[in-house]
C-alpha cells in the first residue's frame, strides 16, 4: 500500500514509522530483525530501509595501497524484500542519485516493482567521505528532482531506451526529504522551499523532514511550505540524542541547531546512559506536542538500535 494511503486510511491519527540502516558485510540480518521485533507491537505501516553511498578502501597488495571502490552496507532491496516478507509491512527502499547511473536506478526500481515494493524514497544522496562536495556519478542524475522524474516516467511505462504497454505498469508513490532548517548547501531557506516544491511538482507524494529538536522549526516550516503551494503530506522526521558527543556531531554533519535547554541538559550528564536518558525525554515531548498537532506520521530515526525508540513509542503511541 502507498504510504498516501496509509496516511488517508488512518483518518486523522498519527501513524508511527521508523528507519533503520542495512548491516555492515558479513553481518547475519537476525540481528536487524532483533532490533525490528521490540517495535512492532506499534502498528508500523512502513518502514525505511536506507541505502549507503560506495566509498574508497585499500588493499595492501604486495605493499602497494590498490585503490578500490565498495559498499559496506550493501543489500537495500533485498532487506525491503525479507522485512516485508517477515512481518507483512510496507517497506520504502531509498534511491540515491549518488553512486548510482541511471540504468542502475532503473534495474533497482524495477526489481522492487517485480518485488510488490509500492513506495520509494528519492534523495540526492551526500557527498563521498573523501569529497568535500557532493559530485554526481557518470551517467547518473545531479539532483533528487531529477530521480522523481525518472521515477515518474516509469510509471508511465517510460523507461530509459523504450516505452512498455503493460496492465501492470509501476506505480510507485515517491518520498522525498525535507530540511525545516534548510539544506546545507541551499542560500536561504526560500530557495530550499523552491526547490522542494520542484520536487513536488515533478511527481513527489510526500515529504519526510530531517532530524530537528525544536518543534517550532517544523510547524513554520510546514507553514512556509504550505503558502509555496506545497500541499503533500509532511511528515516529521526525528531522531533522540543517545551520546554526549551528538551535541557537536549532529550540528556539524546536518547543520541544525540544539535548543539550549537540551544543551544544557547533555551537558549535566556523567554518563552516555544519563544522556540517552535525557534524549529519550526530550524525544517524548517533542512527540506529544506534534501528536497534539496531528502529525500525520511520526517517523523515527533509529539507527538500527531500537531501545529508546520502544521507550519514546511506550509513551506516545
Amino acid at each position: 500500500m502507498k504510504i498516501t494511503d496509509h496516511i488517508k486510511k488512518a483518518k486523522g491519527k498519527t501513524l508511527f514509522s521508523f528507519e533503520i540502516i542495512p548491516p555492515v558485510k558479513g553481518k547475519n540480518i537476525q540481528e536487524l530483525y532483533d532490533n525490528i521485533d521490540p517495535l512492532m507491537e506499534f502498528d508500523p505501516p512502513f518502514i525505511d530501509v536506507t541505502t549507503s553511498r560506495e566509498e574508497y578502501v585499500y588493499i595492501d597488495r604486495d605493499g602497494l595501497l590498490d585503490k578500490k571502490l565498495t559498499r559496506m552496507r550493501p543489500g537495500t532491496v533485498g532487506i525491503c524484500a525479507s522485512i516485508k516478507h517477515k512481518y507483512d509491512v510496507d517497506t520504502v527502499p531509498h534511491v540515491l542519485c549518488g553512486g548510482f547511473t541511471k540504468e542502475e536506478t532503473e534495474y533497482l526500481l524495477v526489481d522492487c516493482h517485480y518485488l510488490g515494493i509500492d513506495n520509494v524514497m528519492a534523495l540526492r544522496g551526500d557527498a563521498m567521505r573523501e569529497e568535500k562536495y557532493f559530485k554526481p556519478t557518470q551517467g547518473g542524475h545531479s539532483y533528487a528532482v531529477d530521480l522523481v522524474r525518472q521515477i515518474q516516467d516509469l510509471n508511465c511505462g517510460n523507461y530509459l531506451h523504450d516505452t512498455v504497454e503493460t496492465d501492470n505498469c509501476a506505480d510507485f508513490c515517491i518520498g522525498v526529504a525535507g530540511y525545516p532548517e534548510k539544506h546545507l548547501e541551499a542560500p536561504s531557506l526560500k530557495s530550499d522551499l523552491k526547490r522542494l516544491k520542484e520536487k513536488v511538482d515533478a511527481g513527489a507524494d510526500y515529504v519526510v523532514t530531517q532530524m530537528f529538536f525544536d518543534n517550532q522549526k517544523y510547524f513554520e516550516f510546514v507553514d512556509a511550505a504550505k503558502a509555496m503551494g506545497i500541499d503533500v503530506p509532511i511528515i516529521p522526521g526525528i531522531k533522540p540524542i543517545a551520546v554526549k558527543r551528538h551535541l557537536q556531531l549532529l550540528p556539524q554533519v546536518f547543520r541544525i541547531d540544539l535548543p539550549q535547554d537540551l544543551v544544557d541538559a547533555v551537558d549535566a550528564c556523567a554518563t552516555n546512559k544519563e544522556v540517552r536518558q535525557v534524549g529519550v525525554e526530550w524525544c517524548i515531548q517533542q512527540s506529544k506536542e506534534l501528536k497534539d498537532a496531528g502529525v500525520p506520521v511520526l517517523h523515527y530515526y533509529s539507527m538500527g538500535k531500537s531501545d529508546n525508540i520502544r521507550a519514546i513509542a511506550e509513551k506516545v503511541f
